[in-house]
Formats: structure tokens, C-alpha cells, sequence
């Protein structure tokens, strides 16, 4: 279709549409999600039924080992413990909270005199220079 002939009003008048159109489009797309789900869904229990089995006996199964844990219950990804977390006082996107240490940590520890093999060293470190947050 040819749009450098057309008026104003006819342009807006066919934007009008199209918008109309694809808000149709996505109602019709939400409704066959829907309906591929439940497809899905009783696919799924025609299946479990077949090998004589209960939904409930599957299920737990199915689902991931986190949310088995704690149900729809939302936990923080280290399982509820708060560690303290180490900020870098020169650059605070460098963060240490636990584990292997970071590359610029053990940068900043050579730096000032400090071993990062070294357990006390590490300590020292982190106290004297580290800003600790509680998390």
C-alpha cells in the first residue's frame, strides 16, 4: 500500500487499527498459551497415570530441588546465613564476601606487604584495609 498519498487522518485512522489489531493478537496468543498448557498438563497426567503412578508422587520430582525446599517460600540465595561482605574503599564494584579470593584482592594484598596464601595475612587484611558490611 502506498502511504506518501494518504492524509492524516487516514495514517492515524490505519495506526488506530493496527494497534487494535495487535492488542487482539496478544489476547489471542495468551489464550493458546493457555490452552497449550493445559494440553500439556493433561498430557503430563495421562502419562504419570499410564505407569500407574500418582501426580503427587511425581510432582516433587518435577520440581526443582529449591523450591521443594522451601515450598513458595522466596530464601535468599545463601540459604538464610549473611556472611559479611568486604568493599574495596578505592572501587566499591570490588566485593569479597567468602571463598576464593578475588584477583583484586590479591592484587591490593601483594601490594601493600600482605601474603594471600596466608590465612592471617588475609585477616589483617580485611581489617585494615577492607570496608566490612554486614549483609
Amino acid at each position: 500500500m502506498e502511504y506518501a498519498n494518504l492524509s492524516v487522518d487516514e495514517i492515524q485512522q490505519q495506526l488506530a487499527e493496527i494497534e487494535s489489531s495487535k492488542t487482539e493478537l496478544k489476547r489471542a496468543l495468551e489464550v493458546r498459551r493457555q490452552e497449550a498448557k493445559s494440553e500439556v498438563a493433561q498430557q503430563i497426567r495421562g502419562l504419570i497415570a499410564q505407569y500407574g503412578y500418582e501426580l503427587e508422587e511425581i510432582l516433587p520430582l518435577v520440581e526443582s530441588k529449591r523450591r521443594r525446599a522451601g515450598g513458595s517460600v522466596r530464601r535468599s540465595p545463601t540459604g538464610g546465613r549473611q556472611y559479611t561482605r568486604y568493599v574495596d574503599p578505592e572501587n566499591g564494584d570490588n566485593v569479597y564476601v567468602r571463598g576464593v579470593l578475588p584477583g583484586w584482592m590479591k592484587q591490593k594484598m601483594a601490594e601493600q606487604g600482605y601474603d594471600p596464601a596466608s590465612k592471617t595475612d588475609r585477616e589483617a587484611f580485611k581489617s585494615s584495609y577492607l570496608q566490612a558490611v554486614d549483609a
